[in-house]
């Protein structure tokens, strides 16, 4: 067992995300999926501001952004997956 939550979840090309463990599906962007992927990544859980830097990093690189844009991105996408309750 893992202690990083997102690590269980299954996602698809199309941004279908889907938890084995509740039966919940939902879908996400490109973005979403970008995230998503980086959190699954050890060490990279959403526990910390560090991390949330880290993934903003990733995120400016990827997509071309400003990395304070990204950072309210990631910071906006990781408080949806809380309120979600899947953190």
């Amino acid at each position: 067992m893992t202690n990083n939550p997102i690590a269980r979840l299954a996602i698809n090309e199309e941004g279908f995300v889907f938890d084995p463990q509740t039966g919940a599906g939902f879908t996400v962007n490109e973005t979403g999926r970008a995230i998503l992927g980086m959190l699954k990544e050890p060490g990279k859980g959403p526990g910390d501001k560090a991390r949330e830097e880290s993934i903003a990093l990733g995120l400016s690189d990827r997509f071309e952004v400003p990395y304070g844009k990204a950072l309210a991105d990631a910071g906006d996408f990781i408080q949806q997956l809380r309120l979600h309750r899947l953190l």
